[in-house]
């Protein structure tokens, strides 16, 4: 379980959420890093942008492929994770802590709850 955060919830499309208030930070699990190798580009929306939960709002680019990012919550990004551009590796490095994608101010708060729990992640990554 060190891989998986109790704090965080999940989507059973590998990525984690911390919400802090009204605030969501989204990037993607340490499982996904991992399936997906060295990480050498991430797309991803401008502030300002809405964001759908389900949907897509942009792409990590690894040596072996191109993977979309799907949002846990909707909301407005209201701050990206500029280094990731020039220093995309920190995906790989550290997922969970420098390699947050963006911030989305949820319109839904109540959508974390469809979320999973690290619990119900690491059991989702076992099957």
């Amino acid at each position: 379980m060190s891989h998986v955060p109790e704090q965080l919830k999940y989507s059973r499309e590998h990525e984690w959420v911390r919400a802090e208030g009204n605030r969501a930070y989204i990037g993607i699990t340490h499982f996904a890093q991992d399936e997906l190798g060295d990480i050498v580009y991430v797309e991803l929306p401008e502030v300002g942008a809405t964001v759908t939960a389900g949907e897509t709002f942009g792409t990590v680019e690894s040596v072996k492929t191109v993977s979309d990012l799907y949002a846990p919550v909707s909301g407005q990004v209201i701050e990206v994770n500029k280094a990731l551009a020039d220093a995309p590796e920190k995906v790989n490095e550290s997922p969970y802590d420098e390699a947050w994608m963006i911030v989305v101010e949820m319109s839904d708060a109540g959508e974390l709850d469809a979320l999973l729990s690290a619990d119900a992640y690491a059991k989702h990554i076992e099957s």
